[in-house]
């Protein structure tokens, strides 16, 4: 039984390949999830310490700012000690784009169009080639180009697209490609509808998001809403969920998004009811609890965790473990939709978690000899 095949197919959008470092990005690659660091650049270890908790909740690209030489300088050492590709955030000063070149960044977020003149844009332009650099253009509905501001009135749909396309020419009329755009905005409405049009017009690869969403649960809202909306149509190659809050929890929702549309898998995904006076525990307690232990799981499992008998052992058919809520203290535990035995609510948290290493460990080796068979039979060669 497999607990991953989606009752929908998403037919992503076709878009042309990039990489940021190590990860594809575009084409049939996966959509990768990005956050933001929010140290000091300059504090290199402030600064890898929050991108190795990122990396831990499974990001796989990691953007920092470089307003200054004091960030840029850092930047070498922050590249050399993490495991994911470091994007160099950069407005305005050319020079600090150049240093983050040299310096090992694996892309550069700029508008080619705010460097200056057409000599900085090409000495920008020639680090990335020289250094295997790709860039993002970043255009944001709150920093659009005065002539674009005069010819629209406002900030709109049509004005992102516009300035995305006159910074992807200036790159294209340097023969440089090895870039993605994005047109953000805070508006979900506004932004949906400007990554639509991008879309409909180019073939360049999407890095979508919703920016300044807001807060941990508002910001979480707003961006399912724009980001689903968006990749239910197949549109994005690559996603940041912008929340005030930590960066891994930023990590956290962009996967959660992923899985939701089953375009991504990654680690526990559980199932759970909102529980009621039926429920023979509390199950808002133990989702919690169990959200908790078992984030260091990378390995893609479903776990339902249902309060009582009535949506419990439907549940349980479609995912790899279940446990239903039953009577005298004494729940149901399910593995592969069937009955398997029954615990005590006591020991209940241990127990599903020993559960859920148990089956990764079988899925696991079960991978792994199916990896060594492979590689043993002749005719796989």
């Amino acid at each position: 039984m497999s607990s991953y095949r989606p009752y929908q197919h998403i037919e992503r959008r076709k878009s042309r390949q990039i990489h940021v470092g190590k990860v594809a990005v575009g084409g049939d690659a996966p959509i990768s999830v990005q956050t933001m660091t929010n140290t000091l650049t300059s504090d290199a270890q402030a600064t890898i310490d929050q991108i190795r908790l990122a990396e831990l909740a499974g990001v796989d690209i990691v953007r920092v700012s470089c307003p200054d030489e004091a960030s840029t300088a850092a930047l070498a050492e922050i590249v050399h000690e993490v495991n994911v590709p470091i994007v160099a955030d950069i407005h305005f000063h050319y020079k600090r784009a150049i240093e983050a070149a040299k310096a090992g960044a694996a892309c550069l977020r700029i508008n080619p169009g705010n460097i200056g003149s057409a000599e900085r844009v090409r000495e920008v332009v020639n680090a990335a080639k020289d250094y295997g650099c790709s860039i993002r253009i970043g255009v944001n509905a709150g920093s659009l180009e005065k002539h674009l501001l005069e010819k629209y009135g406002e900030p709109n749909p049509e004005a992102l697209v516009e300035s995305a396309l006159e910074h992807a020419k200036i790159l294209e009329d340097h023969d440089f490609h090895e870039f993605k755009i994005s047109v953000k905005a805070s508006d979900v409405f506004m932004a949906v509808a400007a990554y639509q049009q991008l879309a409909d017009c180019c073939d360049h690869p999407l890095h979508i998001g919703i920016t300044e969403a807001g807060s941990k649960r508002a910001g979480t809202v707003k961006s399912s809403i724009g980001l689903g909306n968006l990749l239910w149509a197949g549109v994005g190659d690559t996603m940041r969920v912008s929340l005030s809050a930590a960066p891994e929890e930023e990590v956290l929702v962009g996967w959660d998004i992923l899985k939701s549309l089953g375009l991504r898998h990654r680690g526990v995904k559980i199932i759970s009811c909102p529980s009621c006076a039926r429920q023979g525990f509390n199950v808002v307690e133990t989702v919690q609890t169990l959200e908790d232990r078992l984030q260091h799981i990378k390995t893609p499992l479903t776990l339902s965790i249902i309060g009582c008998v009535v949506n419990g052992p439907g549940e349980a058919l479609m995912t790899d473990l279940g446990v239903t809520g039953g009577g005298n203290g004494r729940h149901m535990v399910y593995a592969a939709g069937r009955q398997d035995h029954t615990m005590p609510g006591g020991d209940m948290i241990e127990h599903i978690v020993d559960l859920v290493e148990k089956k990764v460990a079988d899925i696991e080796a079960s991978k792994e000899e199916g990896t060594t068979a492979k590689l043993m039979d002749p005719a796989a060669h």
